[in-house]
């Protein structure tokens, strides 16, 4: 019964996080786009490792953004205090999830192999 109670409350803090950056957080610093990828809530409620995306090609913009991001870190955990019903709302520690470029580093390394039909067999 715990672990639905926790993945229930892990979906809920990274939907309400992310809303709360997109919409009531005005930073002129968050200029890109980003992804709150993952949230992972300790079981006393009293902090949460938020796992953040930033999408961009030029990397002073992103680091800018996450920076943007992190510093209004007690801004959102005061709206979420507004918004959710809970009686401790978590410090947030957000922390860089590179897992996409990851992946993108890995499907071009994929990509240059090349794959024959009969293997090598005649």
């Amino acid at each position: 019964m715990k672990e639905k109670r926790e993945k229930r409350l892990n979906s809920e803090f990274q939907r309400e996080i992310y809303d709360i950056l997109k919409n009531k957080i005005k930073n002129p610093d968050i200029t890109e786009m980003f992804s709150i990828t993952e949230v992972d809530v300790t079981n006393d409620l009293k902090h949460a490792k938020v796992y953040l995306s930033v999408y961009s090609t030029d990397q002073e913009k992103k680091d800018k953004t996450y920076a943007a991001i992190v510093n209004s870190a007690k801004a959102v955990r005061s709206e979420l205090g507004k918004i959710m019903r809970i009686r401790t709302v978590p410090e947030l520690h957000f922390i860089t999830d590179d897992s996409i470029d990851y992946g993108n580093k890995i499907d071009k390394i994929l990509s240059t192999f090349t794959y024959s039909e009969d293997n090598g067999e005649e």
